[in-house]
């Protein structure tokens, strides 16, 4: 029994999300088919962190077993040519430990990296439609940034959790939260261990109020610490999240 690692990039935009669902295709759906055609086995490919419906990754990472021996070089093609017809692409595939001590795409992960993309002009959106979140006013990214670290740190993040949220606890600590212009484009980047469902969408769209004037920075502290999820601001569209990386 073999175990591989899979660092995986996808677009969003037509998936119900990563999980295999009964009301459309998931990304988990199209890789486990892939890996039936590559050898016929049926398995379960466990991911590091599930994908709402619209979201992308660049750098996702899940894991299977195999009850045969592969080059992990072989697993990567095969499964890529078995999923030519979708906007997946294994990028990597590596051979890790596997049992009840071995690697584990979701529990042995240290850290989750995401990217929130803001297109911030006049002009409507052509080629990266699907992929940002246009935004057609002026936005002012530095104070987004100033109320972006009254978030950083251990806090109960129940006002930016989404109501399906199954997590046992509110509590997360956020390591990173930037907000950066780039041209026409703002960059939002959040880092922690693990993110409550919506959380990362719930911040910038609060953080979108700061950004237009209409909130500041004590502002997001108050309903921070409010602990209700209708003091903090909307939930930004799924099409500009990514998620970028998972560290182990």
């Amino acid at each position: 029994m073999a175990r591989f690692k899979l660092t995986i990039e996808y677009d969003g935009t037509d998936f119900v999300g990563w999980q295999r669902q009964d009301n459309g295709l998931g990304v988990q759906q199209v890789v486990e088919e892939a890996v039936k055609g590559f050898c016929g086995e049926t398995v379960t490919v466990h991911v590091a962190g599930r994908t709402d419906a619209g979201v992308h990754a660049l750098g996702q990472v899940a894991h299977f077993d195999l009850g045969r021996d592969a080059a992990p070089d072989t697993v990567r093609d095969a499964l890529n040519f078995h999923m030519k017809a979708w906007p997946v692409s294994i990028i990597a595939a590596e051979e890790v430990p596997g049992g009840d001590d071995g690697f584990h795409a979701r529990f042995t992960a240290r850290e989750r990296a995401y990217l929130y993309r803001i297109t911030n002009r006049r002009a409507p959106l052509a080629l990266n439609r699907n992929r940002t979140w246009w935004v057609p006013f002026p936005l002012d990214a530095d104070a987004m940034d100033k109320a972006a670290k009254v978030l950083i740190g251990r806090h109960d993040f129940t006002s930016f959790r989404a109501a399906q949220c199954q997590a046992e606890s509110p509590v997360k600590t956020l390591d990173v939260l930037d907000v950066e212009r780039s041209g026409e484009e703002l960059h939002v980047r959040a880092r922690a261990r693990s993110f409550l469902h919506h959380q990362v969408r719930n911040l910038v769209g609060t953080l979108k109020l700061v950004g237009e004037g209409k909130w500041t920075a004590d502002d997001v502290r108050r309903a921070l610490d409010a602990r209700d999820r209708s003091a903090a601001g909307p939930t930004a569209p799924a099409a500009g999240l990514y998620l970028v990386e998972v560290l182990y």
